[in-house]
C-alpha cells in the first residue's frame, strides 16, 4: 500500500504539471465545448494505456533503445503539435468562422467534431516520446523485482491513465462552464494566440530536447 501511495503521489505531481496533452485539451474544449474536451481527454488516456501496454510488454524499452525509432516518434509528435499551434495562431489572427453559432431549435453548433477531438488527444499523447521514457523509468520503480509482471506494470499504467482522464476532464468542465465569457471574440482570439504559441513552443521543445 505504501508503494502504491508513493506511485499515486508522484503520478499526481506529473499529471497536474501542464504539458502538450493539457494544451490540446484546453484548445479543443474552446473549439468544441465540453464534449470535445472530454473526448480529447479520453484520447489522451487511451494513448497512455497503449504506452502502458507497450511498457509492460517490453516494446517501449526497444523503442527507447532504438535511436531512429525514437527520433521518428519525436519529430512526428513535434510536427503534430506545431500544426495544431499554427492552426490556433491563424484563428487568432484571421478567424475563419465564429466558434459557435446559434441555430433555431438546434442550440449551439460547434466546429470541432467528436472523432477529431478524440484523435487529436490520442495522437498528442502517442506522439510524445517523453511518455515512453517516463513509463519505462517510472512504472518498474513501483513494482518489486520479483513481481514485475505484465499485469502489475499494466495496472499501474492504467491507474495513471485514469488519473489523467479525471484531471483533464476537470479542465474541460471548468473551461466549458466559462464558455460564454471565453467565446467572446476578443478573449477567444487572445486565448487562441496563447494556446497556439504554447503548442508551437512545446513542439519545438520536443523536437530539440535531448533524452
Amino acid at each position: 500500500m505504501s508503494t502504491f501511495l508513493a506511485f499515486f503521489g508522484v503520478s499526481a505531481v506529473v499529471i497536474v504539471t501542464p504539458g502538450p496533452d493539457t494544451a490540446v485539451t484546453i484548445r479543443n474544449t474552446l473549439l468544441g465545448g465540453r464534449t470535445a474536451g472530454l473526448l480529447t481527454a479520453l484520447g489522451v488516456a487511451v494513448g497512455q494505456t497503449i504506452w502502458a501496454v507497450a511498457t509492460s510488454a517490453g516494446i517501449v524499452a526497444l523503442l527507447v533503445a532504438s535511436e531512429p525509432l525514437f527520433m521518428a516518434v519525436r519529430y512526428a509528435g513535434a510536427a503534430f503539435l506545431g500544426f495544431l499551434g499554427l492552426q490556433a495562431l491563424r484563428e487568432a489572427i484571421r478567424p475563419s468562422a465564429r466558434p459557435a453559432a446559434e441555430r433555431p431549435g438546434c442550440g449551439r453548433t460547434r466546429r470541432l467534431g467528436r472523432r477529431a477531438a478524440f484523435a487529436q488527444g490520442l495522437v498528442s499523447d502517442l506522439g510524445n516520446p517523453k511518455m515512453a521514457v517516463f513509463f519505462a523509468s517510472l512504472l518498474p520503480q513501483f513494482v518489486p523485482a520479483e513481481s514485475a509482471t505484465f499485469g502489475a506494470l499494466l495496472l499501474l499504467g492504467i491507474v495513471f491513465a485514469v488519473m489523467t482522464l479525471l484531471w483533464l476532464a476537470l479542465y474541460a468542465a471548468a473551461i466549458a462552464k466559462a464558455g460564454d465569457v471565453l467565446h467572446r471574440p476578443t478573449i477567444r482570439r487572445s486565448i487562441e494566440a496563447v494556446a497556439g504559441t504554447v503548442l508551437v513552443g512545446l513542439g519545438i521543445r520536443i523536437a530539440a530536447d535531448q533524452r
